[in-house]
């Protein structure tokens, strides 16, 4: 579902909840936090409660529109609640989703430390290999001559255990 432009932002009387925020903000699933950003800006300002003062009849639609917009910007700016959203994880309504939001920010910075890392190269896993086939379990200069990081020795692992077969 990309929501890309629908224009269809009012998702019945029920709420944010029942209409998806990518819709909402008439933005794609991918969209860039400055994309995210920029739609809420003028979404923001077309349907600012202040802006159909004027019109009663138009205000109280205003102002339902105005807050699903906040709401659906609320989410899709942050990290966390973005990733539990889309993951089909978020309730609105639900006080508790702060603690676990907070939870996938930090699981969500976890991963992109580790994604960072430089990788082991072929050369790299290929000692690794060796060392295990010799049996010395990756002590000493470790793989590729870079020592663990803990001091902790690889260790060795068992081959699996191939199936008898059985005798009658």
């Amino acid at each position: 579902m990309d929501g890309g432009g629908s224009g269809n932002a009012s998702g019945g009387s029920g709420g944010a909840s029942t209409c998806c925020y990518y819709a909402l903000l008439g933005i794609r699933k991918n969209a860039s936090a400055t994309d995210i950003r920029a739609a809420y800006r003028r979404l923001a300002m077309k349907w600012h409660p202040d802006r159909w003062a004027s019109d009663p009849g138009a205000a109280g639609e205003a102002n339902q529109r105005f807050q699903r917009i906040q709401e659906a910007y609320s989410v899709l700016s942050d990290k966390g609640k973005k990733a539990m959203y889309d993951a089909g994880l978020f309730d609105p309504l639900d006080d508790d989703d702060q603690d676990f939001s907070d939870f996938m920010q930090e699981m969500l910075v976890m991963m992109d430390s580790v994604k960072n890392e430089k990788p082991d190269t072929l050369e790299d896993l290929q000692k690794m290999l060796e060392d295990i086939v010799k049996g010395d379990g990756g002590g000493g200069s470790g793989a590729g001559g870079r020592a663990p990081t803990d001091g902790a020795r690889r260790t060795r692992v068992a081959p699996y255990p191939q199936p008898q077969r059985a005798r009658r």
